[in-house]
């Protein structure tokens, strides 16, 4: 479930610097003894930088993840989610990809999708990605967290 949370929304609604997180940690980071890491010790490495909002660090462990264990669909949840923070939906787009051929259309797919196009400001793929996340998991609170924060986003758009 760590990873079903990786994209919980803000009580905020304001996506204004999400890509960038307001810091200068915007860059893919290239750490010297990445090689050294095993899958596991670099999925815990991914999921501490996340939450900190390291999302260069927290992409080049789970990229790590990925390239040694190519169906851990957390490692790609996680990468996916930490190239979206630093706005490289190029790179997201393809691990998402990716990840719909390894665990098809779930609700956790299909609710990271629908976080990434609203942090492009793509609302109505969005709100479409949410639904089908949603109607896949009716009870899920980080979808409805979302939704919430695509209706306030588009309530201070129409203000």
């Amino acid at each position: 479930m760590v990873a079903a949370s990786l994209l919980s929304g803000c009580s905020s609604g304001n996506l204004a610097g999400f890509a960038t997180n307001g810091s200068s940690k915007v860059q893919i980071a290239e750490i010297s003894n990445i090689g050294t890491y095993p899958a596991d010790r670099a999925l815990i490495e991914a999921r501490s930088h996340f939450r900190n909002n390291d999302f260069g660090y927290s992409a080049t462990f789970y990229k790590r993840v990925v390239e040694l264990s190519p169906t851990n669909a957390e490692g790609y949840i996680g990468l996916g989610a930490s190239y979206d923070r630093l706005g490289r939906f190029d790179l997201s787009d393809r691990v998402y990809a990716t990840l719909f051929e390894i665990s098809g259309g779930t609700a956790q797919y299909y609710n990271n999708v629908g976080y990434s196009q609203m942090l492009r400001g793509n609302l109505e793929g969005a709100l479409s990605n949410f639904r089908k996340a949603q109607k896949l998991d009716p009870a899920n609170i980080v979808v409805a967290n979302n939704l919430k924060i695509l209706a306030n986003v588009t309530a201070e758009g129409r203000a």
